[in-house]
């Protein structure tokens, strides 16, 4: 498995990064929805990441739409 080059786009974001860039929530509040499941996430060892692919299906889902 090759490792990640710098021209390649990142596939998670940090849980307060998501929740600014898709719902326009701050930290504490991200952390909140990470925390009951309104926003999924993965962990790394201590780190918690949100997977932009899962976040997309769920708002597509949410929406009705069905993700290509």
């Amino acid at each position: 498995m090759n490792a990640k080059t710098s021209s390649e786009p990142t596939r998670t974001l940090s849980v307060p990064k998501a929740g600014e860039i898709y719902f326009g929530i701050g930290r504490g509040a991200s952390y909140a929805a990470a925390a009951n499941g309104q926003i999924p996430t993965i962990k790394i060892g201590k780190l918690l990441r949100v997977p932009i692919a899962a976040m997309e299906k769920l708002l597509a889902n949410a929406g009705g739409i069905t993700p290509k």
